[in-house]
């Protein structure tokens, strides 16, 4: 199935190249999980700070559980500190 994933700050340069900055449309296998999108990327639970599914908020221990559908965007976020 087709996912859209969005990485964002450090975490862009995960993504394969193309033409969007921070986001990708790529395939995973049906009923994929948002931590298998996580995993996926080898990012670490310390540098997965925000998850969203579908700009709704996944905490870490629904991220297993969580079950993608075709076309669902997974937006992903590092602790960033700034002022």
């Amino acid at each position: 199935m087709n996912l859209n994933v969005e990485l964002y700050a450090s975490l862009t340069a995960l993504l394969p190249p193309g033409n969007h900055r921070f986001r990708r449309q790529m395939s995973f296998a049906d009923d994929t999980t948002v931590q298998q999108v996580i995993d996926h990327f080898g990012i670490s639970a310390q540098d997965a700070h925000l998850v969203l599914a579908n700009g709704k908020f996944v905490c870490g221990e629904d991220r297993r559980t969580h079950r993608l559908s075709e076309n669902d965007t997974v937006s992903v976020w590092p602790p960033v500190a700034g002022g």
